[in-house]
């Protein structure tokens, strides 16, 4: 119990603290480039003069410099609240980004408090929303460099962190293909404990029984164990967790979110009656504003830039094959209500009579046209849902939209399929940005789904968003 770590887990450490220590380095230096930078586009030079803000004294660019020093620990701490200096194998640079604008904002509004209260000092309202821009895009410059230095290290090898898996269903086989996939965040798996090998993780060695596990933890220093076992394996755990006291080990547990409901519990009181919340309305009010504003400004947006595009993808398809250029189809949305879905039409005519062969998520589907093979490729042939986003039938993020037929077979078996529709279906979504599309697994996209519905945020739309164009630029279409 009191043997040292073995050197694997003490390099994996040293690593992290280096990592941490460069990052707080860089932020220090961003946010003190971001002070001078602002100063000096404000008072160096004639930036401004065109817009008739000229500015006859210039304060003493020394009490800026004083002034960055104060606010500079501040940041620091503010970064520090949202754990920004922990260890971010897995963090991407869109979550970044949110982060780091959120708290260069809180910090900003600290800092006009501070001017305001200070009247000894004036400091220009010009710099200060100059200063907001260089330091976010100073900041998450700085950051992004770290991380592609962080990444780079982890793929050649190099403060990984020994890992291993506990348990043998579906979940662990996620887990294991997921990191096997991303090397760059820096995770190497050493193999699984389990009751009984499992063909889904031949790939990894098998350890033993989960009551092995802790003394090879003693024995080899692992760093981290993901933890994926069954309801009715729980007293394992327990059993496992308590013969592991005294050792330093990341748990990291998969919950099965079909069972607890994909929900964020939350305790709260009634005149002395403490409640445990474990189902609320996905959106509040204004979040309901915000995402619907924001879906239509987008797509009115991106229908005027792409028209061009789509008309040219409806002169191929006439030219391709016979039939009409969008397909339309029922498809089922909010609160269970049928709209009419438009995709340009990537399939023969009449191909939807084809009852044999028609399969949910086919791949390689004979029935596609050869430009139809294209659309589907690069998801061009989604680009028509933006009409449905702007007549509200749906929205650019959200739960995919299914047919009827699918909606009443798949609301009998899977427990909690029909909660997808608390909300407007999306062109794209969190359980297609993960792969869960096609002939995929029904259970895994309903469990994503559930998440996002749960989990919404303004950010977390504009990070799938993000994810998605990533993918059709890499030609993984998200459908």
């Amino acid at each position: 119990m009191g043997d040292p770590p073995a050197p694997s887990a003490r390099t994996s450490r040293a690593g992290d603290f280096l990592i941490t220590l460069v990052t707080i380095c860089i932020d220090i230096l961003a946010i003190e480039a971001a002070f001078l930078i602002s100063y000096w586009l404000r008072f160096d030079t004639l930036l401004f003069d065109q817009f008739g803000w000229t500015e006859a004294d210039a304060p003493p660019l020394r009490s800026y410099f004083l002034g960055s020093l104060v606010v500079i620990p501040v940041w620091l701490m503010l970064f520090q609240s949202r754990r920004m200096y922990s260890p971010r194998r897995s963090v991407s640079l869109a979550d970044e980004l949110f982060a780091i604008t959120r708290i260069v904002s809180l910090g900003m509004l600290m800092i006009a408090c501070a001017a305001f209260l200070y009247r000894d000092f004036s400091f220009s309202r010009i710099v200060f929303f100059i200063l907001w821009g260089n330091a976010i895009v100073l900041v998450f410059t700085g950051r992004a460099v770290v991380l592609w230095l962080e990444r780079k290290a982890y793929r050649r090898g190099r403060h990984l962190r020994h890992a291993i898996i506990l348990g043998n269903d579906t979940h662990a086989e996620d887990i294991l293909r997921k990191l096997q996939r991303h090397p760059s965040f820096g995770f190497l798996i050493l193999g699984y404990f389990a009751e009984s090998p499992a063909p889904g993780l031949a790939e990894a060695s098998y350890l033993g029984t989960i009551h092995a596990a802790p003394a090879y933890i003693r024995e080899h220093g692992v760093d981290l164990a993901f933890i994926s076992l069954r309801s009715e394996d729980h007293p394992m755990l327990f059993d496992f967790i308590s013969e592991c006291e005294g050792l330093n080990i990341d748990f990291m547990m998969v919950p099965d979110l079909l069972e607890v409901l994909a929900t964020q519990m939350h305790l709260t009181e009634l005149e002395g009656i403490p409640l445990l919340r474990i189902k609320s309305v996905p959106f509040s009010l204004w979040g309901r504003v915000i995402k619907r504003s924001f879906d239509l400004l987008v797509s009115v947006v991106l229908i005027a830039i792409l028209s061009p595009l789509l008309v040219l993808v409806a002169i191929l398809i006439k030219l391709d094959s016979r039939g009409p250029v969008f397909f339309k189809q029922e498809r089922i949305g909010l609160d269970g209500h049928s709209f009419t879905m438009y995709k340009f039409r990537s399939m023969r005519s009449g191909a939807e009579q084809q009852v044999r062969e028609v399969v949910l998520g086919i791949r390689n589907d004979p029935r596609r046209t050869r430009v139809g093979v294209w659309l589907r490729k690069t998801s061009v042939d989604e680009i028509p849902q933006l009409l449905n986003v702007v007549r509200g039938e749906m929205s650019l993020v959200g739960p995919r939209p299914e047919r009827t037929i699918y909606v009443d077979q798949f609301r009998k078996v899977i427990p909690k399929y029909i909660d997808r529709h608390r909300v407007k279906t999306g062109i794209t979504g969190w359980a297609q940005v993960n792969g869960y599309r096609g002939d995929t697994s029904i259970e895994d996209r309903i469990r994503y789904d559930l998440y996002y519905i749960e989990n919404w945020s303004f950010s977390f739309d504009i990070k799938i968003l993000l994810r998605t164009i990533r993918a059709a630029i890499d030609f993984k279409n998200v459908d």
